[in-house]
């Protein structure tokens, strides 16, 4: 398909720099197949589930995926930034980085924490000074060491780190910042408010680079609500990556290559959640990374089976949905591989009627923006 039938105009004041508070509180805009669209909060959410009906959530947590420091060529020292974006194995990653041109195979970068640290990150340094590379006691932040061991045709950057395993998590934990999305990154910093608002309440297995957003609009509170119901609550695990912000560049879909995540369904959750929709309920995905780790997972019959491997489904308008009835997300941006996957989920034209509603009424963008409950076209 054409790519620029998944364009539209978007206000630059749409796009969200914080989340609403509570979170529970953000609009949510509910997209059934046919019929008038609906403005809701998400707390309503509560009044188009049902008993017996499974929420599917990512249970991912971003890391300190930003790092800052300088690249050393001999006498010579230059300031560089990177964003972690793919682990390539214990003491690898793929980064971004700034400048990138100027970077050679086998320059040193040496990785610091700058500015002003949180109490968490004072307290880490000393129990990393026997992990971290150069670490010294004195008034300048530690370091941890790396060199480009190669570089990619799209500018992305292997680095091959000094550390190693839990000693290195540890180490981008602690000198690292929380990695906001390009779109909020390039109008304010990452601040101590992001710690928690970029995190969702289900965050647990250490590993993305991005969080999935529709996962930020739950509260401890909605969420005992839901289970009350007697809707049941069924975690999954995606390593968001970095490309989930990248536009599609090729003028056609079947040109486009899909980044690679780590996607984890473990045996007891597909037999629950086939259980559930054996017995009448049925699979809300929230967010995106929830629906293609359960499409990922799923049989040609629809049956959600154990997964643990590296998917790069890309779903378009003509998909056949396996698994997924209905799908909570947030609002995405033009040309995106996550706006075809809504369009392919609702139809084109009713999700393009949907953004252009979202867009008139003042709904939040993005991924401290607004919801949408979409019901899936073929049922």
């Amino acid at each position: 398909m054409r790519v620029d039938l998944f364009d539209f105009e978007l206000p630059q004041d749409r796009i969200a720099l914080r989340p609403v508070e509570p979170r529970d509180g953000a609009r949510m805009l509910v997209v059934p197949p046919s019929g008038s669209l609906e403005d809701r909060i998400v707390r309503d959410l509560l009044s188009y589930l049902r008993p017996g009906d499974a929420l599917v959530i990512n249970d991912t947590r971003v890391i300190h995926a930003r790092l800052s420091g300088k690249r050393i060529r001999g006498e010579l020292s230059a300031g560089v930034e990177a964003t972690l974006i793919e682990r390539l194995d214990a003491s690898r990653w793929r980064a971004l980085m700034r400048p990138a041109k100027k970077l050679v195979i086998g320059d040193e970068i040496r990785f610091s924490r700058h500015g002003e640290r949180s109490e968490a990150i004072e307290s880490a340094i000393p129990a990393l000074e026997c992990v971290v590379a150069n670490a010294p006691r004195n008034d300048e932040a530690a370091s941890l060491v790396a060199h480009v061991e190669a570089k990619g045709a799209e500018g992305e950057i292997t680095l091959s780190f000094a550390l190693s395993g839990p000693a290195l998590d540890a180490a981008i934990e602690a000198l690292g910042e929380m990695p906001l999305p390009p779109y909020i990154a390039g109008k304010r910093a990452a601040d101590e408010r992001d710690e928690t608002d970029y995190q969702t309440v289900f965050a647990r297995e250490a590993g993305a680079v991005a969080a999935p957003t529709a996962g930020l609009h739950f509260t401890p509170a909605l969420l005992a609500e839901i289970e009350a119901m007697g809707v049941t609550l069924h975690r999954v695990t995606l390593h968001v990556g970095a490309g989930t912000f990248l536009p599609v560049k090729a003028d056609d879909t079947d040109a486009h290559k899909m980044h690679e995540e780590f996607a984890r369904i473990d045996a007891a959750t597909a037999d629950a959640l086939n259980a559930a929709r054996s017995g009448g309920g049925r699979i809300i995905a929230v967010g995106t990374t929830a629906l293609r780790t359960l499409e990922s997972a799923a049989s040609e019959e629809g049956m959600v089976l154990p997964y643990a491997a590296r998917t790069s489904i890309f779903i378009t308008p003509g998909y056949k949905f396996r698994a997924t009835d209905m799908l909570l997300t947030n609002f995405h941006l033009p040309r995106s591989t996550l706006f075809m996957l809504v369009c392919a989920f609702c139809g084109v034209d009713r999700m393009k009627a949907a953004y252009v509603h979202a867009i008139a009424n003042g709904y939040r963008f993005y991924s401290y923006g607004d919801a949408s409950l979409l019901y899936r076209a073929d049922r």
